[in-house]
Formats: C-alpha cells, structure tokens, sequence
C-alpha cells in the first residue's frame, strides 16, 4: 500500500504543473463537497429532531388549552386552570416553546368567537406573551417590531395603543403597514387618527387594504373626514377621498371645492368626481369659469359630472362645446344636450353632428 502511494506521488510530481494544479484542485473540491455532505446530513437529522419536538410540545399545548377552555367553574377545575396558567408561563420563557404556545392559541383562535375567543386572549395576557410582545416594540431589528406588532394585532391587544402609535413613523415601510393594520383593526376609523401625523406616503395597496378591513364592520361611526382632506401629505388626501365616496360623507363641500386648485392632478380630477355623488351644486359653477385652463382630463371629468348635474341654464354653455376636439367630451355634450334640450311638447331635440364628424356611408358592404 505504501508502495502504491509512493508511486503515485512520483507520478503526480513528474506530471506537468497544469495537470498538477488542475488534480489539487479537484482533491480541494472533493474534500469540500464531503464536509458538505456531512454538514447536510447533521443539519437534515437536527431538522427532524426538532419537528419532532414542536409536535409533541404543539399536541401537548393543545391539549391544556382545551383543558383550560373547557373546565368548568367549580373551585377544583379552577386550581387546574391556574396550574396550566403557571406552566404555560413557565414554558413561555423558552423562545421555541413561546413560538409554539403562539400558533397554538392563534389556531384555535381563528376557529371560534365570542367567549372562547375571549378566554383565549385572557390566557394570552396570564401567561406574560403580551410583556414578551411588548418589550419587543423597542427592539432595533425592524422584522421584529413587525411580528410582535402583527401578534397583539391577532390577539386584539389594545392597551398597546399608546406604545404603538408613537411607532407610527418608522423607517421601515412594513412596520408602518402593521402598525395600521393594528389601528384600524382594533379601533375602527378611531384608528385613524395616524393620518394626523403620518409623514410617509401610504401606497396604493396599503390604501385598498385599509378600506378592504373596514369594509368589514358594519355600523361604524364616521368621523369627520375634513381635517384630512387639508392634509399636506397627497396620499392622505387621496385615500379619505376614497374613504368620502365609500361612506357618502356630506357637509364637506368647501374642502372638496377647494381640492379643485390641489397640486396633484389626480386629486383635482377625483375632486371633481365627487360633485356628483356628494350634490355639490355650486361647485359646477366654480369649475365652469376656468375649465378650459385646466388639464385634458380634469375637462373630460367635468363634461362626465355635467352628464348627471346639468341643468336647462347650462345649454348655452354646454352648445359652445359641441365640436370639441376631443371625441369623448364631444360624446358627453351630445348626452347632455339630449337631455336638457325638449321642445314645447317636451319632446327631446335630436341634435345634429356636426359635418366634419358625420360618418362616411360610402362603404364596402361585407359579402
């Protein structure tokens, strides 16, 4: 065996550099891809061990919070209520069993209501998750101020508000969300009241999943939505603009009027969108004096409005328009005209297109 090793060192050493580099090279590989090998394997094994683990610790929780939820009130089965309270808490002082505990109560929670839910949140509270919870608002890694802000968010833990909306600026956009996300779920439109302070814009999509929660209860009172449409911050207007037409808030005309003059073109347009719907009559008015120094769009969104809010008063106005270069303003004048124009007899006045648009019949008939 030495022999052979010897032999193949003398092989190796007469061999060219490049060949010997390119063998070293591939022993180096090889030895790298067996530690590898081995790491994986450990690593694969410890995976096992510790699913295994979670799901004994996972059936054994389960199993006392049922116990818990379900004794009755007499004076024994409370002292073995408060022996789960006690091991629970104990339990809870691991990070692994903490992680645990949480998805089992979570599991449960989602899958019932009322006072089960209620016991469930109580439990939360004995066993000292929301102190763990809470204590995490000052960490400095920002994934975990989300999680422990999205854990109180499930377990409705409200005397958190105070410590949570002083967050309400984060750096970090997804803590921002969550933050949100627990105002408006806890508190409804009182949750609101981050719109008085945000700094950052929210997003389209952080929009539509504000409204997609509170268009989940019913019956909520609507606050007064003025103080945010005079926001300096555009996606604060923008979003209690939609927040406006959902809830069909009036009484807001002058802050709705005065959007009109806004920077952002987008809040001018669905400024004028809202005419209608709100009954803002005065505004047509205000919008008829400078219309044509406003943008293309704000024009075909005030021509829009007109279709539904014109008045007999407004056809002389609305006649100087008929052959506007832009084909759907000129569509919108012929609705209007159609509408408010009625002979004597109170028939409608079908009125012709001008020559230029009229459609040429000199076609080719299909086969």
């Amino acid at each position: 065996m030495l022999e052979f090793f010897q032999n193949s060192l003398d092989s190796v050493s007469s061999m060219h550099i490049i060949i010997k580099m390119c063998i070293y090279i591939s022993m180096f590989f090889a030895v790298i891809i067996f530690f590898l090998l081995v790491y994986l394997k450990n690593l694969r094994d410890r995976l096992k061990i510790k699913k295994r683990i979670e799901s004994t610790y996972e059936k054994k929780y389960e199993s006392d919070l049922i116990e818990y939820l379900y004794a009755s009130d007499d004076e024994t089965e409370n002292e073995q209520q408060q022996k789960i309270v006690v091991y629970l808490k104990k339990c809870a002082q691991n990070r692994l069993k903490r992680k645990i505990i949480i998805s089992t109560f979570l599991k449960l929670k989602n899958d019932v209501s009322g006072e089960t839910a209620d016991a469930i949140q109580k439990l939360y509270r004995q066993t000292g998750l929301i102190e763990s919870a809470t204590s995490k608002l000052k960490s400095k890694k920002w994934d975990v101020v989300a999680k422990a802000i999205r854990e109180l968010t499930q377990f409705e833990i409200k005397e958190t508000h105070d410590e949570i909306i002083k967050l309400v600026n984060h750096p970090k956009k997804q803590v921002r969300f969550e933050i949100q996300k627990y105002l408006v779920q806890l508190f409804r439109f009182d949750g609101l009241e981050f719109l008085n302070v945000i700094e950052n814009d929210l997003s389209e999509w952080d929009q539509i999943q504000l409204l997609e929660i509170l268009n989940k209860f019913n019956n909520l009172h609507v606050p007064d939505m003025s103080g945010w449409l005079r926001s300096k911050n555009t996606s604060v207007v923008s979003f209690t603009l939609k927040l406006v037409r959902i809830h069909n808030q009036f009484g807001i005309n002058e802050e709705i009027i005065a959007l009109f003059d806004h920077p952002n073109e987008e809040i001018r347009i669905e400024a004028i969108n809202l005419v209608n719907p709100l009954g803002i009559f005065e505004a047509v008015e205000i919008l008829k004096t400078d219309i044509f120094k406003r943008t293309l769009d704000e024009q075909i969104a005030f021509f829009k409005m007109m279709e539904e809010m014109s008045m007999p008063d407004d056809i002389e106005f609305v006649k100087e328009h008929i052959n506007h270069e832009n084909f759907y303003i000129r569509i919108s004048v012929m609705k209007i005209m159609n509408l408010i124009t009625v002979d004597e007899d109170n028939t409608f006045i079908i009125n012709n297109i001008a020559e230029e648009y009229q459609i040429d019949t000199n076609l080719t008939k299909a086969s």
